[in-house]
């Protein structure tokens, strides 16, 4: 009796434990030998139904012209993904951000390389697209200048870099 007993407890934490959701997916960048991990500034299931936001960017040193590399969980690489990328110039002139998209549902990595060596890179997104896309009032999908329907962002994470004198 007393074995079907624990048997029972230890069946219905199993059961207990199944149901709870699992956490958002972190982030992990890396840049000149340190390494900082993210957790989402914002998340959603993938259908856009319930979101939670509140957390904070992942900070890390850079010096010019050296690259960050990016490093996301499968839950993240087998859904559209992309980073976003914003520095300046050697003349302290903020540049407009670059955008690469991820699509093909196997990059696990990523890694940013300033275009000049005097570039320094000041903040890093990774944004992750839901299942669910943008609509009007009509409920028709908006598209983007392709003819695709516009998808929606359900997971932003982001780096803020503390840059670094060469």
């Amino acid at each position: 009796m007393r074995r079907a007993l624990m048997a029972l407890l230890a069946g219905g934490a199993v059961t207990l434990a199944g149901c709870s959701a699992a956490p958002p997916p972190e982030i992990t960048f890396f840049a000149d030998g340190e390494a900082a991990t993210a957790v989402p500034l914002m998340y959603c299931d993938a259908l856009m139904r319930s979101c939670e936001q509140g957390g904070d960017a992942a900070t890390l040193k850079v010096r010019p012209g050296k690259p960050v590399q990016i490093s996301v969980p499968t839950a993240i690489a087998e859904t559209p993904w992309l980073v976003n990328v914003q520095y300046v110039n050697a003349d302290g002139e903020v540049q407009p951000v670059k955008q690469e998209v991820f699509t093909t549902g196997d990059r696990l990595a990523y890694t940013i390389t300033p275009d000049s060596p005097d570039d320094q890179l000041i903040v890093v997104e990774i944004q992750q697209l839901s299942g669910a896309y943008a609509a009007n009032q009509q409920d028709e999908p908006l598209l983007d200048e392709s003819g695709q329907p516009q998808l929606v962002v359900r997971g932003v994470w982001s780096l803020q870099i503390d840059p670094v004198a060469a």
